[in-house]
């Protein structure tokens, strides 16, 4: 028996000494592994305290003491608003533990929301650089290293909905402009066609030049500007030649002109390439998937109910709803999670926010006089108008979520999601029946009383309206008003190309009323001023002769009745129009 347990042991022992060394022969290798990807987090801190550096090397493996410590301290100078120094802790902590997802959401929400509003108002850029900061550290480092961190996407997508593309700060005009006058040159057309070709373009250099054409194109640039030369720049060179030709030497611009009329294909081609590019390579942002939510979430073809068209990708929204969705996408899990969830809210307020305000005018503004206390005048601003054809998208992913929680949900949270789906087609419906879009509301209506049956549902449509909107003009916020201007406008329009001239002069004196309440009970409130009532009105009216649910020879009266019978409304009219193309003009000179 003593032997045969002898012979076990040294068996045992030899198998041992056998796996030892064949783990040992495979640690190289898994190391490696670990090093490529980027499992690894041992790099030295840099511009850190000594006694920091040294605690972090000669600890080794008790960093994630160190990194606790930090993290109490961090805290604490948050706390005690002490930003700056609660950011620099923050890096040293990325660096000791570059897999702790929160620390790199606490640090980006401290440069957007903190740091940011630490600088005072009138000194809107350099409040927008810390806004960026915390954004590009989310989407170019925290991600990277955490490519499967829910709470990373929730919150990159949360900084563009929230800081960007709400009114909680008093620049966020000034982020809404720099955002919009950023992204307008890689968006070309913005149409269909334009988002397929560049979900299509090639994603690398090699891929293109392999064109002979192209690579014709590219020495011909080289050899008319030597900025050319420099590859690892070629393409935002390219695109800055196309905005700006005066930075460079005139050589290069007449290859773009000669291409322009010889060899378009080529020139049109390297375009779309260039821009698909840039949108990797500075935005983050993959055209390929771009295309896709524009099919998933853009807004409705009057035309056509089952064509989406293209986002609009100047706006914050657009781009909180590409970190949201992707993030579902990726780091979306079998059992549903509050970071999920609060995702999926992430989705639904942009859609509603698109909705609501998601049409961009930028337009110039004339210089006023200001206190020096007040932000500082712009030579361009942002408008947000309301954009009906958002609803059926933004009404489709509302029920898609109220379905995939239905089962998960408890009974409260479940029920607070109907509730505010139901809230939601009420606001709609008014929306749509203030602009004159009768049938769309009564549509809107029966899917209410389908689905939230109710004692106040059993008048007819118009009642119903009319209930509504006695109540509402007490309430409303900011986003209201414009909303119900716009709308009263449309309508005014409508009723007057229809000779209802009553009725219209009724709807554009109550959209005055509203504007005037506003304009007194906030005038020195930059951040919830809304536009000069001329720039409403004649919004408004771009806004009904753009609709195709409008006959064409209805849209031809009301332009015919305002230049006979109200010259003087055309004219202001027309000046507004003659500033606006020639700003367009110039912009595409640019190009």
């Amino acid at each position: 028996m003593r032997l045969r347990d002898t012979i076990i042991r040294f068996v045992c022992i030899i198998i041992a000494a056998a796996l030892l060394i064949f783990a040992g022969m495979r640690l190289d290798y898994i190391n490696s592994q670990r090093q490529q990807m980027k499992l690894i987090s041992n790099e030295p801190l840099e511009n850190a305290p000594p006694s920091l550096a040294f605690a972090t090397v000669a600890m080794g493996a008790f960093r994630g003491l160190v990194v606790d410590i930090l993290w109490l301290r961090a805290d604490r100078l948050k706390e005690e608003e002490q930003f700056f120094d609660a950011k620099q802790i923050a890096e040293w902590i990325t660096v000791l533990q570059p897999r702790f997802a929160s620390v790199w959401e606490f640090h980006a929400w401290n440069m957007a929301y903190n740091i940011s509003v630490a600088i005072p108002a009138t000194q809107p850029e350099e409040r927008w650089r810390w806004v960026r900061n915390g954004y590009e550290l989310i989407r170019d480092k925290g991600i990277v290293l955490n490519p499967k961190s829910m709470g990373l996407y929730r919150e990159l997508a949360r900084i563009f909905q929230d800081k960007i593309g709400s009114v909680r700060d008093e620049a966020h005009k000034y982020y809404k402009l720099q955002l919009a006058m950023a992204m307008e040159p890689l968006l070309g057309p913005a149409d269909n066609e334009y988002f397929k070709d560049l979900a299509e373009a090639p994603v690398d250099w090699e891929n293109l030049i392999n064109d002979a054409n192209v690579l014709t194109l590219v020495d011909a640039l080289k050899s008319a500007d030597d900025s050319f030369e420099d590859r690892e720049n070629f393409v935002n060179n390219y695109l800055s030649l196309r905005q700006n030709p005066r930075r460079f030497k005139p050589e290069a611009f007449r290859v773009i002109d000669d291409f322009r009329i010889n060899n378009s294909r080529v020139l049109g081609k390297f375009d779309i390439f260039a821009r698909a590019y840039q949108l990797r390579r500075i935005w983050k942002l993959e055209p390929v998937f771009m295309h896709e939510l524009n099919n998933t979430y853009g807004p409705a073809d009057w035309k056509d109910p089952n064509t989406h068209l293209p986002l609009d990708w100047r706006h914050p929204d657009s781009h909180a709803i590409y970190w949201a969705a992707k993030g579902l996408k990726i780091a979306a899990k079998e059992k549903f999670s509050v970071p999920e969830i609060n995702t999926d809210r992430i989705v639904n307020h942009s859609l509603q926010n698109l909705y609501r305000y998601g049409k961009i005018l930028i337009y110039d503004v004339k210089p006023r006089e200001v206190s020096d206390l007040a932000m500082p005048v712009q030579q361009k601003e942002v408008f947000l108008r309301p954009d009906l054809r958002m609803f059926p998208t933004y009404d489709k992913s509302v029920r898609a979520v109220i379905e995939k929680y239905r089962t998960v949900a408890s009974k409260g949270g479940f029920e607070s999601l109907q509730i505010g789906h139901r809230n939601m087609l009420e606001n709609a419906l008014l929306l749509f029946y203030q602009a004159g879009h009768t049938q769309q509301a009564q549509k809107i209506y029966n899917d209410l009383r389908k689905l939230y049956p109710s004692d106040e549902f059993k008048v007819d449509l118009i009642t119903f309206a009319r209930i509504c909107l006695r109540e509402e003009f007490a309430s409303i916020g900011l986003f209201d008003a414009e909303e119900m201007i716009h709308a009263l406008l449309r309508e005014s329009y409508f009723r007057y190309a229809m000779r209802d001239d009553d009725e219209a002069a009724g709807r554009e004196k109550m959209a005055r009323e509203v504007h005037r309440h506003y304009q007194t009970s906030y005038r020195d409130e930059n951040r919830i001023d809304l536009p000069d009532f001329d720039i409403l009105k004649y919004s408004a009216l771009i806004d009904f002769l753009n609709d195709r649910q409008y006959p064409v020879e209805l849209r031809r009266t009301l332009t015919a009745r305002i230049r006979i019978e109200k010259p003087e409304l055309a004219e202001r009219f027309e000046q507004i129009e003659k500033k606006m193309l020639k700003e367009l003009e110039q912009s595409r000179q640019t190009k």
